[in-house]
């Protein structure tokens, strides 16, 4: 049992929660018997209702037709990750990821409607909805007789949740709020019989940061969906405004507690965030086998351009790229079935690596597959368009970099105040200062190890460890050279994040390989051995360069650039 301490938390102050990650997880047979039996009954379903064409028609059509939904809430796909207690199939996560995994590998609007609804809507009901909410609701949502959405975003509010203007007004008589606002880009808003809304609770004149409150609504009264609004990609599922007008809300609607929506908000995308990123996986999946068909039956030069050696870089790459994602989205899951609290950070990184890595697998694909791949009406195309939205859903890349930064930053920044403390009263603060005493000293004699790993990884274990060192060390040199500004250090952040980011696909891909080993032996692993070999070398370049980059970039004249492009209003040359 892993401890509850955040692994890449600890990672940037330089410590290896090894026991986090080895051994590998894995789900208990009895779960693991229950996802065949649901991938078993997703594949007949999709055999008869989900061939080729009706995939295709789901997209040209920019619908899924109702029969489809009526299936899948038959089968019991709308409550997978619901409670047994309340109708639902009760699965934990790895179970529920791996199942989302295989619907977005069939069809991705498929799987954003069933995540919107479970993922969002109804994760939001089980962690922080009363017992009436959830005895009246959780029953109708897993079987899909009711479906949920989460109106969060507005058009002037996507990743600023402090901009949000929808506001909710107690009544006179106090036992309800009247909402009145609008939605934007509602996943499922055209059906949705339930929404989770946030909105201001707080008066106006408390100051510009307002107080969120998230809410149970119900479609009634008041409320207006908005026409479809015609997408690049994803075209099957449901995107609409939605119109909140003087809605009368019962107290007993409220989620979590007034004023604390942000908080509900946070952890509600945090699990949506490791449920998108099992869909970039499936769908990556899908890319790589139609890749795979394709260079093994297009000829050219009298051979098939599976023999050039270009063509085996790109299939190489794609493969170990969705062999690292496999392994970080599932250490992730297994980490949360296993009773841990808090896992925001790894999370978000397994959102950010996943949609770009898919988005880099579906543009390897498409170059694969020629000219063919660039004809609209070829699955090709599609999965090209429907990987693009990946990067903006559940919180932008930008923002994700931001939020991984910062977040890791906490630790070490509140030791560091801590320190300082301490050393304006020694005498009081002298355990404190032993015990940072004791971590320079540790810092100074080596790197933290690895002692879990399988010898035959060692290369892979010593970048990690390697690298380790370099992450701490450079969170507590921008600290000390920025301090509170650190917060306006976009350029840092991102370098801290995407260090952050392969250390963690690093750490997955030695844990799971290591299993691998110990289970098959070296040769009965060779598969897994060789990717995480051909990871850990692309790893390992961008991680020099992203250290080296700490102390020499161009990232003031980048600034003013930027500032002069802008000035200018667009590109102010010309050859002529």
């Amino acid at each position: 049992m892993p401890s509850d301490e955040s692994f890449m938390k600890s990672l940037f102050g330089g410590v290896v929660a090894e026991s986090s990650i080895f051994p590998y997880p894995e789900p208990s047979r009895a779960d693991a018997d229950e996802v065949h039996t649901a991938l078993d009954a997703l594949r007949k379903l999709a055999s008869k209702t989900l061939d080729a064409e009706a995939q295709a028609r789901i997209d040209r059509e920019e619908k899924i037709p109702p029969e489809i939904l009526t299936g899948l809430a038959d089968a019991g796909f709308f409550g997978l990750m619901l409670p047994k207690a309340h109708g639902g199939s009760g699965f934990k996560m790895t179970a529920y990821a791996r199942t989302l995994q295989e619907v977005a590998g069939l069809d991705a609007s498929l799987a954003l409607t069933l995540s919107a609804h479970q993922s969002l809507g109804a994760a939001a009901l089980m962690l922080f909805g009363s017992d009436e909410v959830k005895a009246r609701w959780l029953p109708r949502l897993a079987k899909g007789e009711v479906v949920a959405a989460f109106a969060l975003a507005e058009v002037g509010a996507g990743s600023d949740a402090a901009s949000i203007q929808t506001h909710a007004d107690p009544t006179p008589e106090g036992d309800a709020y009247l909402l009145t606002g609008e939605k934007a880009w509602v996943t499922n808003g055209a059906f949705a019989g339930l929404y989770v809304v946030f909105a201001r609770t707080s008066p106006k004149d408390e100051g510009a940061k307002p107080r969120l409150t998230a809410f149970v609504v119900e479609h009634g009264p008041g409320v207006t969906r908005g026409p479809e609004e015609p997408k690049l990609g994803v075209r099957g599922s449901s995107t609409t405004k939605i119109t909140f007008d003087h809605v009368r809300v019962p107290k007993s609607q409220v989620l979590g507690e007034v004023g604390r929506g942000f908080k509900v908000a946070m952890e509600v995308l945090t699990q949506a965030r490791l449920s998108l990123a099992a869909s970039c996986l499936g769908t990556g999946k899908r890319l790589l086998k139609m890749s795979v068909d394709r260079v093994q039956e297009r000829k050219t030069f009298g051979r098939t351009i599976a023999e050039f050696g270009l063509v085996r870089d790109k299939i190489a790459q794609m493969s170990s790229e969705l062999f690292a994602l496999e392994s970080m989205v599932y250490l992730t899951t297994g980490l949360v079935d296993a009773g841990r609290s808090d896992f925001t950070v790894e999370s978000a990184i397994c959102k950010v690596f996943a949609s770009e890595a898919l988005w880099r697998v579906a543009n390897e694909a498409q170059q694969i597959s020629g000219a063919l791949g660039y004809m609209h009406g070829y699955v090709w195309e599609r999965l090209l368009r429907d990987a693009r939205i990946a990067m903006v859903f559940e919180g932008t890349n930008e923002i994700l970099r931001a939020f991984i930064a910062l977040s890791g930053m906490q630790g070490p920044g509140r030791a560091m105040e801590e320190v300082s403390k301490a050393m304006r009263e020694p005498i009081k603060g002298f355990g404190l200062l032993s015990d940072f005493a004791l971590r320079k000293a540790r810092s100074a004699l080596g790197r933290e190890r690895l002692s879990k790993s399988h010898p035959v990884l060692a290369r892979e274990a010593v970048l990690f460890e390697e690298y380790t060192g370099h992450l701490a060390k450079n969170v507590e040199n921008v600290l000390r050279r920025h301090g509170n500004n650190i917060a306006e250090m976009q350029y840092t952040q991102k370098r801290i994040a995407d260090v952050a980011i392969d250390l963690y696909a690093v750490a997955a891909v030695i844990a799971r390989t290591t299993r691998a080993i110990e289970r098959r032996g070296e040769e009965g692993a060779r598969r897994e051995i060789d990717l995480a070999s051909v990871f850990a070398g692309s790893a390992r370049r961008r991680l020099a360069e992203n250290v080296f980059s700490f102390d020499e970039n161009d990232d003031e004249l980048r600034k003013a650039i930027a500032q002069k492009t802008c000035a200018d209003s667009g590109y102010p040359l010309d050859v002529l």
